[in-house]
This record gives C-alpha cells, sequence and structure tokens, in this order.
C-alpha cells in the first residue's frame, strides 16, 4: 500500500468526521442559552422583573435622571442627580430653565432674570431692577411658599422614581433590547406598551434604564445608579433673598 495511497484513504475517513463535528457545533450553538452572561432577570417573569427594577432603584444611593415630561401644563425637560438627602440639576418649562438644589430641607432656586421678570396671572411683572440682581444667583426657598413642595419633588429620589416609573396595567415581556451599550430586557404594560414600557439591565445590578411613560407622556433615562457626587449648600455669597413670595413658574 503506497504512501499516497494511506493519504488519500485518511483524508476521506477524516471528512465525515469533520461534518460530524460542524453539525455538532451548529446543534450546540442553535441550543444555547440566550441569558448566558447575563445577570438571569430575562428568565424571570414580567412582574418578577419589574420587581427586581424597583428593588434594585429604592436600594442605589444615587442616580441620574433625564428626559422628558408631558403632562396637560405642557412638556418639561428634566436632567437631575438625585441621593436621600438632596438632588441637583436642571428643570426647563417652555423656554425657562431653572436650577434646583436641595440639602436636606433646604432648597434653592437658581434662574436668569427672565425668570424673575416673568409675567404673573394677572398681568403684573417682578421688578425688573431686583430681578437683575436675582439674575443667576441662588434663592433659597421658604419651606411655607405654594412653590416649595411642587419644585422639591424634582428633587426627592424616593418620590420621584416612584411617581414617573410607573407602569399601568397588565405586565408582559417585550423582548430585549440596548440601552447605550447595555442589555436590557424590556417590560411592557398593556396590550401595545400604552400603560408604559422599560427597560431593566441585563448587565449587572438589574437597576433601570429607561422608561417611556405611558400615554406618550415622555421618555426618561436612568444612569450613573450608585455613583456619588457633592452635595453642599451654596456659598453665602452666591445666595440672594427674594424677599416675597416667589413666582409661580
Amino acid at each position: 500500500m503506497t504512501t499516497r495511497f494511506l493519504s488519500v484513504r485518511a483524508r476521506r475517513a477524516a471528512l465525515p468526521v469533520a461534518l460530524c463535528a460542524g453539525l455538532a457545533t451548529a446543534v450546540t450553538a442553535c441550543s444555547s442559552d440566550p441569558d448566558e452572561g447575563t445577570n438571569g432577570v430575562g428568565k424571570l417573569s414580567a412582574a418578577d422583573i419589574e420587581g427586581k427594577a424597583r428593588t434594585a432603584a429604592d436600594g442605589a444611593d444615587a442616580v441620574h435622571l433625564s428626559g422628558t415630561l408631558v403632562s396637560k401644563g405642557g412638556s418639561y425637560r428634566i436632567d437631575m442627580r438625585l441621593k436621600e438627602n438632596g438632588a441637583t440639576g436642571t428643570v426647563t418649562s417652555k423656554d425657562t430653565t431653572f436650577g434646583l438644589l436641595r440639602v436636606g430641607d433646604e432648597l434653592y432656586l437658581k434662574a436668569g432674570a427672565a425668570f424673575w421678570t416673568h409675567r404673573d396671572d394677572k398681568g403684573s411683572g417682578a421688578d425688573s431692577a431686583a430681578a437683575g440682581k436675582l439674575d443667576d444667583k441662588y434663592v433659597k426657598v421658604p419651606s411655607g411658599d405654594p412653590s416649595y413642595q411642587e419644585l422639591r419633588g424634582f428633587t426627592d429620589k424616593s418620590a420621584l422614581l416612584k411617581g414617573m416609573l410607573a407602569l399601568q396595567g397588565d405586565l408582559s415581556k417585550s423582548g430585549r433590547s440596548k440601552v447605550g451599550e447595555v442589555r436590557t430586557v424590556r417590560v411592557k404594560a398593556g396590550e401595545d406598551g400604552e400603560g408604559g414600557t422599560l427597560d431593566v439591565s441585563l448587565q449587572g445590578t438589574p437597576y433601570p434604564l429607561r422608561f417611556e411613560r405611558a400615554g406618550g407622556a415622555g421618555v426618561l433615562e436612568l444612569g450613573e445608579w450608585n455613583q456619588g457626587f457633592a452635595l453642599n449648600p451654596p456659598a453665602k455669597g452666591a445666595v440672594v433673598d427674594y424677599g416675597r413670595k416667589l413666582p409661580r413658574t
């Protein structure tokens, strides 16, 4: 038996072995776990995924929340970094943007002169000279002022997340997606997600990362979970006393 004959015979014998190996690899790939390398929450029911996300959010020390809120009164753009004991960030309503800073129960508002010279319901405007002094300065919001609770609501981590991440209706899973580079599982409320849609991280802690609010009432993104940030009251020279009830925003 020649060497050439043995070589050809060996190649023929190897061919079916290679085909079998390739077929086995393909079958294994097709049957592999789609949740491999994730935190496993994608295997849970929609209700359990939503519960895991809420628990993770409640247990976090800090979060960065940004996006658009739509209500009967108009549209708001919110960009806040939140902790249990306070927050800092901005809120934009129509053509007006103002900053908020809360440290404990002390709440400060910061805005440009145009904010302070707005016209109230009776058509009267704030004193323009006073507005110039308040321009880009912090104003401490009195706790008894009607605006205090409304503005504080934008800085309250627990209340804000509970109110804004509410799914309304029967829950079901709605496939997989991504928020940035992070893989997510989606939970929707209602048949077509009309009750809201929540993206929950499949990597690490199952934090909520994106929320489409019910009825087209805005889209919010949540990130920088548990990433600390400085939260200090403004320097005395940066605070001005408004001297009377704040204008309605």
